[in-house]
């Protein structure tokens, strides 16, 4: 399919900038951006071209940790810290998923306000019963969506109607990568999931650890996410050096797959030295943090330092889902960190614009993410922000969206270069 789309573009250039060009045509062919020109080049002068005007086109955002069970609870027990909200709400209402019933309504209004909000790329925890997961993947495959996602992992500290055997928790492990490689090629990739340290023992985390290696996957955890937690892991695995060390030490880190460290709050040295070994992708989810009262990422430093940096949601800890909230909650985050510590940690909208769209884009496939030649056209319209007798800028606009937006403002979705309905994806995927 050729098409051609008129709007004003913004894309990220670097963590730093961005690029702004009004009205220009982007030209598209099978799912690719071929071109992108402030005038339609004669050679493409019969193709179809979508004008929007004065609207804004920009890259569709991508979340790299949120919880796709915990759709239900986003926005109840805000008021709980960490370890209180897991046990009073999050791990009740996870273990409904042993009924698949349960997963089939959940799951499809999930992946649709996802797409509703703009996210066409995510990193998903899930939980432990091996039906719901395979449901869940095969959903998103369906979608359309580019994830990764696989089945949680947890044997340990845990309460005894929502814990697994570790022998048991391996072999399901196993037989989940072994069904589903390839399943939807590049779209929808397995991944590794221990829920993080203090709820998986040593056996379970080595037995991840050789499948890592042997069907060389990534793996997806929460790392340092509070003193709490960080403080706990560390008096339950005392023979490591860090939190990391743990996933390292245990070989959860030699598959090839991406590493998606949630949070990383509170590295130390040696927890530093592991995300640059393996270029593992610290996830700086600022509502969910803010919640919870774990702490605000040192997102600005650890980005001047060469780590790698991305944006999540992590509904339901985080109580909205659109990562153009996360962007502007992130700003927020880090003005506060800065008022407080006295140091440069304040954050611009081109920052966040860039860890939302290239920065978490790159972590599914190297052309995701900017508005480019040689890019796949994953992009959203965004449209009635302008108010009456006044003007804003295109960047203004953008940053309105942000924080005054929602998903009306976006009048238009494209994914792999078809415009897409999250409705109608939702009613398709209510019949699987």
């Amino acid at each position: 399919m050729l098409f051609a789309c008129k709007a004003t573009l913004i894309s990220p250039v670097s963590f730093e900038e961005f690029s702004v060009r009004k009205d220009h045509c982007i030209v598209v062919r099978d799912g690719i951006i071929e071109t992108v020109a402030a005038k339609l080049p004669e050679e493409y002068k019969d193709i179809p071209v979508r004008d929007y005007g004065d609207a804004l086109l920009i890259p569709a955002f991508s979340d790299l940790h949120i919880h796709a069970p915990q759709y239900v609870q986003r926005g109840v027990g805000m008021d709980k810290l960490l370890f209180d909200w897991l046990n009073d709400y999050t791990f009740p209402q996870e273990a409904g998923f042993r009924d698949i019933t349960y997963a089939r309504a959940v799951y499809p209004q999930l992946i649709r306000d996802m797409l509703k909000h703009g996210t066409f790329h995510a990193a998903f925890f899930t939980t432990i019963h091996y039906d719901a997961c395979d449901l869940f993947y095969r959903m998103l495959g369906e979608s359309g969506m580019y994830a990764y996602t696989g089945k949680i992992n947890m044997d340990s500290n845990s309460p005894d109607y929502y814990v697994e055997d570790p022998e048991e928790s391996i072999a399901e492990t196993e037989r989940f990568l072994a069904e589903h490689d390839g399943l939807y090629g590049e779209h929808v990739r397995s991944i590794l999931i221990p829920r993080f340290a203090p709820t998986c023992s040593e056996k379970l985390l080595k037995g991840l650890g050789e499948l890592a290696g042997k069907y060389d996957v990534g793996v997806h955890t929460h790392v340092v996410e509070s003193k709490a937690e960080a403080a706990w892991s560390r008096e339950l695995f005392p023979q490591y050096a860090s939190d990391s060390d743990i996933y390292e030490q245990c070989g959860l880190l030699q598959g090839k797959g991406p590493k998606i460290f949630a949070h990383v709050i509170f590295p130390t040295k040696d927890d530093e030295r592991v995300l640059k070994k393996y270029n593992c992708v610290s996830v700086h989810c600022p509502i969910s943090t803010n919640n919870i009262t774990a702490g605000i990422m040192a997102v600005k430093k650890m980005q001047n330092e060469g780590f790698r940096i991305a944006l999540g949601s992590d509904v339901g800890g985080g109580h909205r889902f659109g990562i153009y909230d996360v962007m502007a909650n992130a700003v927020q985050s880090s003005k506060l960190r800065a008022f407080y510590l006295d140091d440069d940690s304040r954050l611009s909208l081109a920052n966040t614009f860039y860890l939302a769209t290239a920065a978490g884009g790159n972590v599914f496939a190297e052309n995701i993410g900017k508005l480019e030649k040689g890019y796949r056209f994953n992009a959203l319209v965004l449209d009635g922000l302008q108010d009456e007798g006044h003007e804003l800028t295109p960047v203004e606009t953008l940053e309105r969206f942000c924080y005054c937006g929602d998903d009306r403002n976006i009048t238009a979705r494209y994914l792999d270069g078809k415009e897409i309905d999250p409705e109608e994806i939702y009613t398709r995927l209510k019949r699987l």
